[in-house]
């Protein structure tokens, strides 16, 4: 195995370039929110997950399966998306509106979760401040089909650009709706029990302070950040100054984290690729 090995982007990619930024733990909140709006896959998630009861542990299986695929080696990265095709392919829900059995590892449930996911990371990046250019968006879109192949989808089928990506939202649009379990994730999404740690002061009757309110600031920035017809789903006005102050607040976000060292902010899978990558360039150089 090649101990430089760079996995499926690499630092030339346009994945790498937006997913240093450390603004998209409000995207991936948004992408939550977006992905509670379609019937099956709210179903599939309440049905099969214990998201209520481990919310901040699925959050980080989830956040480092995202890492793996992005900075991981090419095997590392295969062999997740093989363990989640494993676990998927076990997963059966029941539609509550027509009683009718559907798999987990339906096509179209990866898809929306696919591009929920990516579109979010995308569009909360370049309204943090990110510059990219259209044919690097383009090309976020058409690199992010090799992590929807690890899934179990048929890269043909997922959108690889921008207007692609519009076009599925069209079409999709009207099988999503406002459900009881929609609203009730919304909710949890915007006030889950906090982590042990920062929530053992409430347990003794102190008063919780910051933790609690950064977190509501960052939930009330993710839904801001949603589509306006997805806001209008959930009771919201969708109105341009509404978008105004979502793009002032996420950008003030990305400056403060901008001002924490990138120690602190970069996990050990990101480290270790950028040490491979050094590594590879180093070669080259010698060479």
């Amino acid at each position: 195995m090649d101990s430089d090995d760079l996995g499926l982007f690499g630092p030339g990619s346009v994945t790498w370039k937006v997913h240093e930024e450390p603004i998209l733990i409000v995207a991936g909140l948004r992408s939550l929110y977006l992905q509670a709006l379609h019937p099956r896959a709210m179903a599939g998630v309440a049905q099969n997950s214990n998201y209520r009861t481990d919310a901040w542990g699925r959050l980080v299986r989830t956040a480092t399966y995202v890492a793996t695929t992005v900075y991981g080696t090419t095997l590392d990265a295969e062999q997740a998306g093989a363990r989640l095709r494993r676990l998927h392919a076990r997963l059966r829900a029941v539609d509550q509106a027509t009683g009718e059995e559907f798999r987990i590892d339906d096509p179209a449930l990866l898809r929306w979760v696919h591009v929920t996911e990516v579109e979010s990371f995308l569009s909360t990046a370049r309204r943090a401040g990110l510059p990219l250019t259209d044919d690097e968006v383009d090309g976020y879109y058409t690199e992010q089909r090799r992590s929807a192949a690890l899934a179990g989808l048929d890269p043909a089928t997922v959108p690889g650009t921008a207007a692609e990506v519009r076009e599925y939202y069209r079409v999709v649009r009207p099988e999503l709706r406002m459900t009881r379990e929609a609203a009730e994730t919304a909710i949890f999404l915007t006030a889950p029990p906090l982590p042990w740690k920062l929530g053992l002061p409430a347990r003794l009757g102190l008063n919780l302070g910051p933790p609690r309110w950064a977190y509501l600031g960052i939930a009330g920035t993710a839904f801001a950040l949603l589509p306006p017809w997805a806001r209008r789903m959930y009771g919201g006005l969708g109105l341009p100054t509404t978008e105004l102050s979502a793009d002032l607040t996420v950008r003030a976000l990305r400056l403060a984290l901008g001002a924490v060292p990138r120690r602190y902010l970069e996990g050990p899978l990101v480290q270790a690729a950028k040490e491979r990558a050094a590594r590879r360039a180093a070669t080259a150089l010698a060479g």
